[in-house]
């Protein structure tokens, strides 16, 4: 009982506390003093993990609106051979745009090369991440539920297609708490437009308001008012903080089951100690030369993408438990060939980059990096109305994630999809046992990460599932 309510925290109701306290008064006397030590502690303090953890910290670079598995890291020379011959599939789920005219099965317009020792297949636009495949675990069995983008992103995201619970980031700042007390314990790096379905991608659900994801603005200043206003000094600044936490731990006296007040209480203590820790985390010029360069930093194509990545790494470096990298724009139900192609060179070398410089600086071994989108694609065209050149339809039966870093199998392919890339066929499983694997790897177990709220014990995967092994190092 009193590992549940350490465990937990103590962010509970009344009614919450005396369902767990079956001991009476002495049960509740405990929980006060587990209260008050974690309240010294705070909410976001370092925790033991579950078992021994193999990475402490993970990337999760998410490709948002669906990149097509076989035009990447998945080629179909079947789909070559069918090219433009009359494609049928029953439409269970997702209504298209398309109403009129025939699909027809589509190749892909680009070519691949065997890269690394297996020879494993990359598409000729990722020349950079060619040359880290030694490093990655190809996962070409993960089934997606939802074909719709934000139920979709949402379910990648949280586990849930309604955006309600917690994000897998969350969750692990609630189960390992941060490295480092003056930066957010899970940070998110969106790209210059949010992804459908917006802040419930990185939400922190029904845990309390600590484990939120923080976004960092992709441009100007990560934080607004980060930096003090003029003329105010840090001693006057931190006078004004104490006056007004003082006032607002009087109210929380008379509130105690309030977990809103106390977050914003912990969240401007937190804001004041990131005012002298981020400006020199997020001032990239302090950085040589030659790694700016070797994240795209300059180029047009790379530099957006570039600067997140890079980013990332000095956010790891400095205790974030969890950042998670947007690019968008793979959403290419038109001219796939031209779509697919800007996307691939916008991010080929940031990636490689991230990859390198986490391994030259002896962190890919305790980081974990996660690529992939919410979805793959379709074999055929999915023509829309008035579409004049191929695309590729959202496809949730078949899509290729990769990992590397802490835990994670080198230079393998695991699983596989049919001939023409429409379905899964090989160590399928489903999207919450992909998160069940990442908590694994970051010392924790979906079953005991639980939290209580709405009258029973909730936890990522909502009803438990299994560790994908063959992942596994």
């Amino acid at each position: 009982m009193a590992r549940e309510l350490c465990q937990d925290r103590l962010h509970l109701t009344r009614r919450e506390l005396l369902f767990r306290s079956a001991c009476g008064l002495g049960g509740v006397a405990l929980a006060s003093l587990l209260q008050q030590d974690a309240a010294r502690a705070g909410a976001l303090a370092k925790k033991t993990p579950h078992r021994r953890a193999r990475a402490k910290a993970c990337i999760f670079l998410l490709m948002e609106g669906g990149p097509s598995h076989v035009d990447t890291f998945d080629p179909k020379p079947k789909l070559r051979e069918l090219h433009m011959t009359e494609f049928v599939r029953e439409r269970t789920q997702f209504v298209s745009q398309m109403e009129s005219g025939k699909r027809y099965y589509v190749g892909s317009p680009f070519e691949f090369a065997p890269a690394g020792k297996l020879g494993i297949p990359v598409s000729e636009h990722f020349p950079n991440l060619a040359g880290c495949v030694d490093d990655l675990c190809f996962y070409r069995g993960a089934q997606a539920e939802s074909v719709n983008h934000p139920t979709a992103l949402y379910h990648l995201n949280t586990g849930n297609q309604f955006g309600t619970d917690p994000a897998l980031g969350a969750w692990c700042s609630y189960g390992l708490g941060t490295l480092n007390d003056n930066l957010p314990a899970f940070v998110v790096l969106p790209d210059s437009m949010y992804p459908q379905g917006g802040p419930a991608n990185w939400s922190n659900g029904f845990l309390p308001p600590h484990y939120q994801g923080t976004p960092f603005r992709p441009q100007g200043t990560p934080i607004l008012d980060l930096a003090p206003p003029a003329g105010v000094p840090r001693e006057l600044q931190r006078q004004n903080l104490d006056l007004l936490q003082e006032l607002n731990r009087g109210h929380q006296q008379h509130h105690p089951g309030h977990a809103d007040l106390a977050g914003r209480i912990d969240t401007y203590e937190l804001a004041f100690r990131m005012q002298a820790e981020v400006p020199g985390i997020v001032d990239l010029d302090r950085e040589p030369t030659a790694i700016r360069e070797m994240y795209g930093i300059g180029a047009a194509e790379t530099d957006d993408f570039g600067r997140r990545c890079l980013l990332a790494r000095r956010l790891v470096e400095k205790g974030v438990r969890f950042v998670q990298v947007y690019s968008t724009g793979w959403d290419s139900h038109d001219d796939i060939a031209t779509a697919h192609r800007n996307r691939m060179h916008a991010v080929d070398r940031p990636i490689a980059g991230l990859l390198k410089d986490l391994k030259q600086r002896g962190l890919l071994d305790e980081t974990l990096v996660v690529w992939g989108g919410e979805f793959g694609r379709s074999a055929d065209n999915g023509v829309r109305r008035n579409s004049k050149v191929w695309g590729r339809d959202h496809n949730p039966a078949a899509m290729t994630l990769w990992l590397a870093g802490g835990g994670v199998r080198r230079g393998a392919i695991v699983g596989a999809t049919d001939e023409t890339g429409q379905t899964a066929v090989e160590a399928v499983r489903p999207l919450k046992d992909v998160h069940i694997t990442l908590l694994h790897l970051l010392g924790l177990n979906d079953d005991k990460l639980r939290y209580f709220h709405a009258g029973r014990h909730k936890q990522l995967s909502q009803v438990g599932g299994q560790v994908i092994a063959e992942l596994l190092a």
